[in-house]
């Protein structure tokens, strides 16, 4: 039986994707193997996000070449898109695919074994308009499934290459959603994260058919207990998604809406589509549909230009607007893109210190979040046990709200959804004290 080996590198959209490649490998009857063990095939998924992302693409091709010469080496993924001859002119590489084509690697692999020639598979992205269907109806991580709806972005942020690397925007046809849906449903899974390049752009390549939509027919599925949304812009959170977010018991009390800056004059030159003004109305507004949902953020900081003044803007933004968690970027070059041809780029100890204080308020507005909610019973679906201590016996699960929850249980609970007193707020994980599972009649429960 083949052997091979997996190396995904970056985003949580390039994991999926690997899991589905694995999927195909698996139908070809090859066996799974570490990385960083000897393998007939190794296939490594890259990140170009930022050029620290090719340079540990490039390594870890090298060292797959280096673990067996004799493997046939794989690359797929954003770096394989944007750069396919960069990777060829690395010695041992056989197979370059892109972001596009990955559901025929595993005949790419076949068509280089016959000829001993190396197979470069990269099509131009940007005339790509289908969504490529690549099915997980199982994942390795047992409590929530992933489930990928859309592919590319066509907002060419200054800052980023994603655009050049998974195309334009297209989304997954509503029924293929459904159908994937009920599969993990029925696998076992009880919360469905949606995820892509662009989630909340989901149904704008559609006619009448948009994210709304989808939820509301999401929402319909039996034996589904949660829906989460990966990342959303604010501008795409708009009536009938907040209908949806207040109407729907799936839906997790949890957004991630990107911010990237607090300043206008910096938003203006990343290329984002709104204004300071826009997001806080578009956060209040949400805050008032929702009460108590999470909002966390992401924030780039030292984005070339970026004054103290204009930081210190950002910084106040983020502070009144009260984020459960921020995700906090130094900001990075990324050779091709019109941020890194900007004057006036900000020194790394500069960065460093500005990341410092939003590592630390971000600390403080979690602390803040969690605080809220101590005393009240939530209902938390437990993922693993602690793996700081795993003899604790504490098993740890996210809340519909994204706090994570720690408390006594046993390797039953995992998956299930149960109800946990959350006891002791923290900026990480919380702690809590079990119920009972959602399954269980309610007993009389007695605080203290």
């Amino acid at each position: 039986m083949s052997t091979v080996a997996f190396h995904t590198l970056g985003c949580k959209v390039n994991a999926y994707e690997t899991e589905a490649i694995w999927q195909l490998f698996q139908r070809e009857g090859y066996e799974k193997v570490d990385f960083d063990k000897k393998a007939d095939v190794y296939v490594i998924n890259t990140c170009t996000v930022t050029n620290t992302g090719d340079r540990k693409s490039r390594q870890m091709i090298r060292r797959a070449v280096r673990k067996n010469p004799e493997a046939v080496v794989a690359v797929t993924g954003c770096y394989a898109q944007t750069s396919p001859g960069e990777i060829l002119e690395i010695p041992g590489v056989d197979v370059v695919v892109g972001t596009q084509g990955r559901d025929k690697l595993p005949e790419y692999i076949e068509q280089h074994l016959r000829s001993r020639q190396p197979v470069n598979a990269v099509n131009n992205i940007m005339k790509t308009r289908e969504f490529e269907e690549l099915d997980v109806p199982t994942f390795s991580e047992r409590t929530r499934a992933s489930l990928k709806i859309q592919e590319g972005c066509n907002n060419f942020c200054t800052f980023c290459i994603i655009p050049w690397a998974r195309g334009l925007l297209r989304s997954r046809k509503p029924e293929s959603v459904m159908q994937q849906a009920r599969q993990l449903v029925d696998a076992g899974y009880k919360e469905i994260v949606l995820t892509g390049i662009h989630t909340g752009g989901y149904g704008e390549d559609f006619e009448n058919y948009k994210l709304a939509d989808l939820l509301w027919d999401l929402d319909g599925i039996e034996g589904l207990k949660r829906i989460r949304i990966s990342s959303i812009e604010a501008s795409q959170i708009d009536e009938r998604v907040i209908e949806v977010l207040n109407r729907s018991d799936k839906m997790c009390r949890h957004l991630h809406i990107p911010l990237q800056a607090g300043d206008d004059s910096v938003l203006k030159r990343m290329r984002r589509k709104y204004t300071v003004d826009e997001y806080r109305r578009k956060i209040e507004h949400i805050h008032q549909a929702m009460p108590g949902v999470a909002i966390t953020t992401d924030v780039i900081v030292g984005f070339p230009g970026e004054t103290d003044e204009q930081f210190e803007n950002g910084y106040r933004l983020i502070e009144e607007l009260g984020f459960s968690k921020i995700h906090v970027f130094p900001y990075s070059t990324r050779t091709g893109t019109p941020a890194a041809r900007m004057k006036d780029q900000v020194p790394a100890e500069v960065k460093q210190e500005r990341v410092n204080r939003l590592i630390e308020l971000s600390d403080r507005l979690s602390h803040a979040y969690a605080s809220r909610y101590v005393g009240e019973v939530l209902e938390v679906i437990p993922e693993h046990l602690d793996k700081e201590d795993p003899e604790s016996g504490l098993y740890v699960g996210h809340a519909d709200n994204y706090l994570q929850i720690a408390f006594p249980g046993n390797p039953d609970l995992v998956g299930q959804v149960c109800r946990v007193r959350l006891d002791e707020a923290s900026s990480q994980v919380c702690k809590g004290t079990f119920v009972r599972t959602m399954d269980e009649v309610p007993r009389p429960y007695k605080a203290g």
